[in-house]
């Protein structure tokens, strides 16, 4: 048994809630507890996630290892033809 007044209170079936609803129920020192993100609405978890392409490096592996499809390229440089064409009417 624990000494008394020097443990925090605990609630054995704390609820997690999450967008306003109760996604499940845990030990806590807390009653309730309010997170933004869980298991079941994270994008890892859902299946739901996006690889982020920064400055084109998933398209520069794709091309180094031979990936990319023939149609990939042809659209990529033509973005990179109208890129470099507007840069050159900047300047």
């Amino acid at each position: 048994m624990p000494k008394p007044e020097i443990h925090p209170t605990w609630y054995p079936d704390a609820k997690v809630i999450c967008n306003g609803e109760v996604v499940m129920t845990v030990g806590s020192t807390q009653p309730e507890i309010s997170v933004d993100v869980w298991s079941g609405n994270h994008p890892f978890y859902t299946g739901t996630q996006k690889i982020i392409d920064t400055e084109g490096r998933v398209d520069r592996f794709l091309r180094k290892y031979g990936m990319l499809d023939a149609s990939s390229e042809e659209a990529e440089a033509d973005t990179n033809t109208d890129t470099e064409s507007k840069s050159e009417a900047e300047n």
